[in-house]
């Protein structure tokens, strides 16, 4: 088995955030197939959580979206009471796209390859 390579979702993928109340809600759409199947594998409800865990006392929810080539996520509880209570600078949610995007996942060299060799695909 070839070793384990750690590599920011940026390099596979590309995000959309914005703030339904008190969640953050995500789209992260994968480049192209081989992108998410690493997405599908590796960006679970646990890792979420534990990448968002110095602030994120809510539930992860996660929906697989294989047809768009991405995954939906929703943060409960993100925003510290939404936007008019929230005392972070960025209290509505729009820039935590790139937050999500610094996560890390364990892909081969044969993995990221793949994912870096095919074109980018817009199915959206």
């Amino acid at each position: 088995m070839s070793p384990l390579l750690r590599v920011p979702l940026v390099r596979l993928a590309h995000a959309r955030s914005g703030d339904k109340a008190d969640w953050v809600d995500f789209g992260l759409f994968a480049w192209n197939e081989a992108g998410y199947r690493v997405l599908a594998r590796e960006v679970t409800v646990a890792r979420v959580q534990a990448h968002f865990a110095p602030w994120l006392p809510g539930q992860v929810d996660r929906w697989p979206l294989p047809n768009i080539l991405a995954i939906k996520l929703v943060l409960r509880g993100a925003l510290q009471g939404g936007g008019a209570r929230n005392l972070r600078l960025d209290n509505l949610g729009k820039a935590m796209a790139g937050a999500l995007l610094r996560m890390e996942v364990e892909v081969t060299q044969a993995e990221l390859d793949e994912v870096l060799n095919n074109p980018r695909m817009g199915v959206w």
